[in-house]
């Protein structure tokens, strides 16, 4: 911000010297030929002096671009990274939750196995416990 006020102020200030030259050149007891001379060289120097400004200006204002773009693309770049790690973290969490209900359910069916087993078997006793009293 610094460099922008003191650029403003650096453009009034040779504004203000174009003005005052003029004016010095008007009031100089100088021939006609002598001060159009005059006044064409402070113009020149003048428009020299804006083109040399607006080239640093559009300089700086490229520099300027540059380093945005740079930034966003580096911002995009983290972004990209973060969002690529937490959906790997997120995969790994499903993949461990489905491996859990996996033996959970594979639990239950083997608890479901032996308790039929159990069943038949204690079925099977109590049939054959009955059959000998007969």
């Amino acid at each position: 911000m610094a460099e922008d006020n003191s650029g403003d102020k650096f453009v009034y200030f040779l504004i203000g010297a174009g003005m005052g030259a003029i004016a010095a050149l008007l009031f100089a007891p100088k021939a006609g030929s002598e001060l159009r001379a005059d006044i064409a060289d402070a113009t020149k120097r003048s428009a020299d002096q804006a083109r040399d400004q607006a080239r640093q200006i559009g300089e700086r204002a490229t520099e300027y671009y540059q380093a945005s773009a740079e930034y966003a693309t580096d911002i995009a770049e983290r972004s990209k990274e973060a969002i690529t790690d937490v959906a790997e973290r997120g995969k790994d969490l499903i993949n461990r939750q489905k491996a859990s209900v996996a033996a959970a359910l594979e639990a239950g069916k083997q608890g479901y196995r032996e308790a039929k087993l159990n069943d038949i078997a204690k079925s099977g006793a109590a049939s054959g416990a009955a059959y000998e009293e007969n």
